[in-house]
């Protein structure tokens, strides 16, 4: 698929940031503590969305959440791609290719958004932590595979909010999303988090 790599999606340009906080101390145990916080309060959202990808290329869309499990991305026309996760699986839509490729989202990079308690510690591990440019910028890893690729979460202060995550695969090939005009508690249909094959008649109707 020519932009939807094993790594899904992740954000645009981050910004050069300050030294990184030193692991274990005040500051950066605070960092954590505070994006913990806000994650657990972040259970549903849409956002418009800049993509890039780890060839340059930059795709617009509309970003769909529900935790646990459920997420949909899906791209401005002609763009006819899209993501979806339904809670057990993720579904990469390659309209090209007219067919769908998919995984566990516990075998997927999504998992570390998806989940319903999401915790920067146990079976995640937080590599580094940054500040700067209004931006907190968390790195995280799993602890016991951290070569499988990493996932850095950028928020903006004051209130704290998602704004752009980066996410590297295994490859080291990098994907980046910017997030804009973000809701959170919004209602969503049940319908939209549903794989649906859009070559039988009526699914795009």
């Amino acid at each position: 698929m020519r932009f939807l790599t094993a790594a899904l999606l992740a954000l645009i340009l981050f910004l050069p940031l300050s030294a990184s906080a030193k692991k274990g101390d005040e500051a950066w145990n605070a960092d954590i503590k505070i994006t913990e916080d806000y994650l657990k309060t972040l259970r549903t959202a849409r956002a418009r969305f800049v993509q890039t990808t780890h060839d340059g290329t930059q795709l617009v869309g509309t970003f769909y959440l529900q935790r646990p499990g459920k997420l949909k991305f899906e791209y401005d026309a002609p763009i006819k791609d899209f993501v979806v996760a339904d809670g057990f699986f993720i579904y990469f839509y390659d309209s090209q290719l007219g067919e769908q490729t998919n995984a566990p989202i516990g075998q997927t990079l999504a998992d570390f958004i998806l989940r319903d308690e999401l915790k920067l510690r146990d079976d995640l591990t937080v590599k580094d932590i940054k500040r700067g440019g209004d931006l907190i910028q968390i790195e995280i890893v799993q602890t016991t595979d951290p070569d499988a690729g990493s996932l850095t979460l950028g928020f903006s202060e004051d209130p704290i909010t998602l704004k752009k995550w980066r996410i590297v695969d295994a490859q080291g090939l990098i994907t980046e999303v910017e997030l804009f005009y973000l809701k959170t508690g919004v209602k969503h249909p049940s319908s939209l988090f549903v794989y649906k094959d859009p070559v039988k008649k009526g699914v795009n109707d």
